[in-house]
């Protein structure tokens, strides 16, 4: 851990979210080469970060453009400049958020996510007169929103004649979020968007676009199935990717900052709960987070305000008032939490960016 962190902490408050930014900038050029070796497009997924400043950095990298979840995150991002968006979500664009759609369509180009006839009919209706394209989402295993693969020209069909344009489809590999499974994730991607365009072709709609790609699973994207992968833990990386073998501890970018605040033998408590951290904890990972300057200590429990942590018998003792580094599990959910992030270079504080789109969940 820098001990700079020590001294920006005399005149900020922990718990704080940290951003290196070296380590930031290292991810962002490996990803991007990742993309250009497989001859894929980089569509970044910004509900990770939520910062314009964050996507312009990852737009100079090459990124073609932005993926995001919500019509509040596009309004955000379309305000701010970007002009190329992908809303990876079947929107139900009904009453207002259809009125909002239409008006992000009005400043930049935009695609959208369908699942059924009944959503895309909803959505034609809302952007008619525009030029919004939809993609088909195909369920490769994940099971949650999306199609099965031979059900996409069904959906795609419905969706041209209700008058969209259907540019293509696109899936999210969740279930790479497991260990050992990101391998067979990437090929089930592959198979099902391989399927789903040739059912597109077999109707006569063309595909130009075959979208896929988690963190997991992003290097190890099919480039003869895939024409672009939506990655967005991989810019800060976090403990998940660290446990999943995504990525080492070096490679996390993002950090809350923390003060031990209670001790008692080798358990310690830090100030960054569950309010910070985020509270998301699969059934695979080993806490509610982890120590990257302490990879041996857990987290055992997480509260609001507090992390309860067990250090090993054999390891290094932590004081109260002690300074300590927390990837969380899921930084897209910590970040959510936050209105800024402090920037770091080689330990001391260069920037703050405001986290813009945070709270932009409809």
């Amino acid at each position: 851990m820098p001990a700079a962190i020590d001294v920006i902490t005399e005149e900020l408050d922990t718990p704080f979210l940290a951003v290196d930014i070296e380590a930031m900038e290292r991810n962002l050029a490996s990803m991007a080469a990742a993309a250009r070796a497989r001859r894929l497009a980089l569509r970044p997924h910004a509900k990770t970060h939520k910062c314009p400043e964050i996507a312009r950095r990852q737009v100079e990298h090459g990124a073609t453009g932005l993926s995001v979840a919500t019509v509040g995150e596009a309004e955000i991002f379309a305000a701010a400049g970007f002009t190329d968006l992908f809303i990876a979500y079947p929107i139900w664009a009904v009453g207002g958020r259809g009125t909002r759609l239409r008006a992000v369509a009005e400043q930049a180009s935009l695609r959208v996510g369908i699942d059924s006839a009944e959503g895309a009919q909803v959505l034609a209706r809302a952007v008619a007169g525009t030029a919004v394209e939809a993609l088909v989402e195909i369920d490769s295993g994940h099971h949650r929103s999306g199609v099965q693969p031979e059900r996409a020209a069904e959906v795609a069909t419905a969706a041209a004649r209700a008058g969209l344009v259907v540019s293509g489809v696109f899936t999210f590999p969740g279930h790479s979020y497991g260990p050992g499974r990101g391998q067979q994730a990437a090929t089930d991607e592959a198979d099902a968007l391989t399927e789903a365009a040739a059912s597109l072709r077999k109707a006569g709609l063309e595909v130009d676009v075959c979208s896929g790609g988690s963190t997991p699973t992003a290097t190890m994207a099919d480039g003869a199935a895939l024409t672009e992968i939506r990655p967005g833990v991989y810019l800060f990386n976090d403990a998940q990717q660290a446990e999943l073998g995504t990525c080492g501890w070096p490679d996390v970018a993002l950090t809350a900052v923390s003060t031990v605040v209670s001790s008692a033998g080798r358990r310690v408590v830090l100030d960054a709960g569950s309010k910070v951290l985020g509270a998301d904890q699969p059934a695979w990972t080993t806490g509610g987070g982890r120590l990257p300057d302490h990879p041996d200590a857990r987290i055992v429990a997480l509260s609001e305000h507090h992390a309860t942590v067990v250090l090993p018998d054999d390891g290094v003792s932590l004081r109260r008032g002690d300074i300590v580094r927390v990837a969380p599990n899921h930084v897209c959910a910590a970040v959510n939490l936050a209105n800024e992030l402090v920037v770091l270079a080689h330990g001391v504080e260069v920037d703050r960016w405001t986290v813009a789109a945070r709270g932009a969940n409809a």
